[in-house]
């Protein structure tokens, strides 16, 4: 296997990260004070399970991540994770309850030149809704998910010429699905192999540690990044099924078989607009 070198923004952020948690000895005390005389105690019977989410009921309900002890991200308060998904204007996520066919359109490429794509998978876990959500399935109990990414443009690349660290880079940026808490670390690629020349799909199997929510413990992950470029694009669509490392060996089986389903096609042709939904808390730059 082979570690991930971290970029320069990634190193820069863990060095960030490490210089919060050597002043947190500083105003613990002061800090702690100040949440409790602020916002109320919530209920937190999800966080143990849902380790890499924030307390997504209470985030909803009243804008304020009340989780628990999570560090630098709830005295942050960061808005949504990026995964560079945008939205089609006048398309909405759909999961269909009897199969667990899950639809979205996106765009992708640039304002003066998008792509319409046509993203699909069949999970059993349910689509998760609101605005902290792109498209994102997840099991509540345990944490196991899988969400739907868009790299950045592939300059010209296929897919079987791209390093395995132009998809990392998406996943483990700072502002990214899995860095919501802090840096992930020890990254490592398990696995890299085109599926066959008539799917065109690029599968990684991943390792890595996610702060977790409830403990601020490293907590160690598996993951199944599942990869297409659709035609007529230029950005990469990934779909990234994961799990708890202690679980993996029963939900693996699972995540293979949504990840099989995935498909990135172009869109057929509509009356609806080429242009980008309106998301008032998104910084994707489309």
């Amino acid at each position: 296997s082979s570690a991930f070198t971290p970029s320069r923004n990634f190193r820069r952020c863990e060095t960030y990260l490490s210089a919060i948690n050597r002043r947190d000895v500083l105003y613990k005390t002061s800090a702690a004070v100040a949440i409790v005389t602020s916002k109320p105690n919530y209920a937190n019977a999800d966080a143990a399970a849902i380790q890499d989410s924030l307390d997504v009921d209470n985030f909803l309900r009243t804008g304020v991540d009340g989780g628990g002890n999570m560090g630098v991200s709830s005295q942050a308060g960061k808005s949504r994770p990026q995964t560079g998904v945008v939205f089609r204007d006048g398309s909405e996520v759909l999961q269909d309850k009897r199969s667990g066919q899950v639809s979205a359109e996106l765009l992708t490429g640039t304002k003066k030149d998008p792509k319409a794509v046509l993203v699909s998978f069949v999970s059993p876990w349910k689509l998760e809704t609101g605005p902290v959500f792109d498209v994102e399935c997840r099991d509540g109990r345990t944490g196991n998910g899988a969400f739907v990414a868009v790299t950045k443009s592939v300059g010209g690349k296929s897919l079987e010429d791209l390093p395995s660290s132009f998809f990392l880079d998406r996943l483990f940026d700072p502002t990214g699905r899995f860095s919501f808490y802090g840096a992930p670390t020890d990254i490592k690629v398990k696995s890299s192999k085109i599926s066959d020349a008539s799917s065109k799909k690029r599968y990684l199997e991943l390792s890595f540690s996610s702060l977790s929510q409830s403990t601020n413990a490293e907590i160690p992950r598996k993951a199944l990044l599942v990869a297409t470029l659709p035609e007529g694009s230029d950005n990469v669509i990934m779909l990234v099924g994961s799990a708890n490392a202690s679980r993996w060996s029963s939900v693996k089986d699972s995540i293979v078989k949504i990840a099989d389903t995935f498909t990135a096609i172009p869109a057929p042709k509509s009356n609806l607009k080429l242009r980008a939904k309106d998301r008032s808390n998104s910084i994707v730059d489309f």
